[in-house]
């Protein structure tokens, strides 16, 4: 049975360096998704903003149902970003919390640290990547929604 333990843990440790690519990968997405939107709420307080989504319909005359599929689409990174760099930081974290453990019955304090500190960098930078996605999905689903109501409101007018 230690063998087959032995090979369980040898396949998992596979899989850190990519959560940790996937997770740094999650922040800079995050970083520049709350840039955008930053700047596009700037932009949203000018009283000659037209939103892209209006201007899509304009140009299109997309019904409202391709309008809401459009808005589904430019959601959907920030959507998985919140959903899936949670779950990224714990893998980060379960992988090296073995050698931990397996250091602390050694009395290796320096192993225990070193990687308890690949542990909660991974979880740290995850949890921020996803909160930072998750406001700006938010924010931004609000926004395009209420810009649709806008464009539907404007077709009832004709």
């Amino acid at each position: 049975m230690p063998q087959f333990e032995a090979g369980l843990y040898q396949v998992s440790s596979l899989f850190l360096i990519p959560a940790l690519v996937l997770i740094l990968a999650a922040l800079a997405y995050a970083v520049f998704a709350l840039g955008a939107f930053l700047i596009e709420g700037v932009q949203r307080r000018r009283p000659d903003w037209r939103s892209p989504l209006s201007r899509l319909q304009a140009r299109t005359d997309a019904a409202s149902d391709d309008l809401e599929l459009m808005i589904l689409k430019e959601l959907e990174g920030l959507r998985i970003v919140s959903r899936s760099a949670p779950m990224l930081g714990l893998v980060a974290t379960m992988i090296p919390m073995g050698p931990a453990l397996l250091s602390l019955g050694r009395g290796d304090a320096s192993g225990v640290g070193q990687n308890m500190v690949v542990a909660f960098s991974g979880v740290t930078l995850a949890l921020i990547a996803a909160s930072i996605a998750h406001y700006v999905l938010t924010v931004r689903r609000r926004w395009l929604l209420q810009d649709l109501r806008a464009i539907e409101r404007a077709r009832e007018g004709r």
